[in-house]
């Protein structure tokens, strides 16, 4: 099992050694900008590395909104991304599930993701796979509970859409983590990653705010439990920098009886 963590974009392979993490996550832009991600120098050698990549789009991208100066240009950000995400390996773009405002029909919400999907596909399509995240918060979002998942799911499985579960998420979000692999895949019939995460906020809180697997308000063995069942690779996107990441990924380790592959 790949088990890695979120780190910083300027040197991600550094990162990895330092955590010795197997899979890193990062950003190729400012997370809460719309410029388009610029080419990097280590794209080569991010391409050849032992170490799994992942891509996180930036948060501001949120494809569902019926918003046109949102909409449109989270469109065109998300294609480039996969299309910078594809020159560095990544395995897969993480992006959230996006929310409509207050009023609105969240069923056009839905609809406006499979025109996302047909957008890319009139250009050839994502150049990686895309990896639609669960989210914390929202009364209006696409993928905070399954019975939303599951319209979005409805909306999108037509195209080749992957998905990515944050343990948090779910948590804050209002979905009980006991059981919880089995209820998603019977919606989207894959979990592609697994950001591990505990939660500062309480159940149901909408919070999003992670903490160290033995922090916060879950049972670290419940996210042992959701990794466990998932057997996907495994994102840390907890707090401490280095040395929390480091421990929350040997705990994981630990835990599901694994070691780190051999480089």
């Amino acid at each position: 099992m790949r088990i890695g963590a979120h780190v910083d974009s300027t040197d991600p392979l550094a990162e990895a050694s330092a955590r010795e993490a197997d899979a890193v996550q990062f950003f190729l832009s400012d997370p809460q900008g719309w410029k388009a991600p610029k080419p990097r120098e280590d794209a080569a050698q991010l391409r050849d590395a032992e170490v799994d990549v992942y891509v996180h789009a930036p948060y501001v991208i949120n494809v569902a909104t019926l918003n046109n100066r949102i909409r449109i240009p989270s469109r065109k950000l998300l294609l480039a991304h996969a299309g910078a995400a594809a020159t560095v390996g990544a395995k897969g773009l993480v992006v959230h599930g996006g929310h409509v405002n207050a009023g609105d029909d969240l069923a056009v919400g839905f609809d406006n993701w499979r025109k996302t999907f047909a957008y890319a596909a009139d250009s050839g399509g994502f150049e990686v796979p895309v990896l639609i995240e669960n989210t914390a918060g929202g009364e209006n979002a696409c993928a905070r509970r399954l019975d939303a998942l599951a319209r979005l799911w409805d909306a999108v499985g037509e195209y080749e859409v992957g998905f990515c579960l944050d343990t948090c998420h779910a948590h804050a979000g209002g979905e009980e983590l006991l059981g919880l692999v089995d209820r998603v895949k019977a919606i989207t019939g894959r979990i592609d990653l697994v950001h591990a995460n505990n939660s500062k906020g309480g159940f149901d809180s909408g919070q999003d705010r992670h903490d160290n697997l033995g922090g916060g308000t879950i049972d670290p063995d419940l996210v042992v439990a959701v990794i466990r069942a998932a057997g996907a690779p495994v994102v840390v996107e907890t707090p401490g920098g280095v040395d929390g990441q480091a421990d929350d990924i040997a705990f994981l380790r630990e835990q599901l009886g694994t070691e780190r592959p051999a480089a």
